[in-house]
């Protein structure tokens, strides 16, 4: 698939992701923000992993021109400010991965711990 396809030329400063109302700086904020691809899905769940790989190879591809697109889309302020980040939603979401992580060894260990009938 070519790359363009997965987005929406809306108007010069608004490109979204195709299909969806998700603006690629909603995504491209999380992404720099730290939040791995997973993260993202799980906090915008109209979007697939297909399409936040899509925005961050697209980003990646065209950096200097999508950080000034950022640059832009801040100074209008479109939903998000770079600098001021939910830190707090990414740090629950990896508590509550290692919490599982823990749960889960916890289960292996009972399981190796039982005697067999």
């Amino acid at each position: 698939m070519e790359m363009e396809a997965y987005f929406e030329h809306v108007a010069p400063d608004c490109i979204r992701v195709r299909g969806t109302r998700v603006g690629i700086e909603t995504v491209l904020w999380d992404y720099k923000a730290g939040a791995s691809p997973e993260e993202i899905v799980l906090r915008y769940p109209t979007l697939s992993l297909e399409q936040v790989h899509a925005t961050i190879t697209y980003y990646l591809h065209r950096r200097d021109a999508l950080d000034q697109y950022l640059l832009c889309a801040a100074e209008q302020g479109v939903l998000y400010i770079p600098g001021q980040a939910d830190e707090s939603f990414v740090s629950e979401l990896r508590g509550r991965l290692e919490e599982q992580r823990m749960r889960l060894g916890d289960s292996r260990r009972d399981l190796q711990a039982k005697p067999a009938a």
